[in-house]
């Protein structure tokens, strides 16, 4: 994969040849209510065993196609709302971490984008992901890759469970 972004592919890299060898926590950023206590998880882990952060912004693909331009609005907007998302979610990992974290901005569905980007990342070292606190169980990403993926996947997998408060996280970390 080339470092130069793409339409379907962005990636921010800054890690340096040092940074190689750190655990690398890629966490997937969404605007769901479990991604913060997520993210918190996967700063505080870095900071304890002194690894950084990567993170990944899925833009799902649109259900609404029927016109070529409408089409490319909606693309360009979702890619604008991605790229000014990682900006703030990385000004908050560098806050509690001290390091810029990759930005990955990939086109696709979720589960598909996070298998391919951990065979082709051999620097990320474990997938963190929060778990849906919500009557119809995890959400569909952590069943997906629990249920299906679990044997195929190239990265252990952490669960975090989304109604953890930041005192728990703070204490498990």
């Amino acid at each position: 994969m080339s470092d130069e972004p793409t339409t379907n592919d962005t990636k921010n890299d800054t890690t340096s040849d040092a940074a190689a060898d750190e655990r690398t926590f890629l966490c997937l950023v969404d605007s769901s209510e479990e991604f913060g206590p997520t993210l918190r998880f996967a700063c505080a882990r870095a900071n304890n065993t002194g690894g950084r952060i990567s993170l990944l912004y899925v833009i799902e693909p649109a259900e609404f196609q029927h016109w070529l331009g409408v089409g490319d609005r909606m693309q360009a907007e979702s890619r604008e709302e991605a790229e000014e998302m990682c900006q703030v979610v990385s000004d908050v990992v560098m806050r509690r971490t001290g390091k810029m974290p990759t930005i990955y901005i990939r086109d696709g569905k979720a589960h598909e984008v996070i298998m391919d980007l951990a065979e082709e990342e051999p620097s990320l070292s474990v997938l963190v992901l929060g778990s849906s606190t919500g009557d119809n169980g995890p959400g569909p990403l952590v069943s997906h890759i629990v249920n299906k993926m679990v044997g195929k996947f190239a990265l252990p997998i952490t669960i975090v469970p989304g109604g953890l408060t930041d005192e728990e996280i703070d204490s498990i970390t």
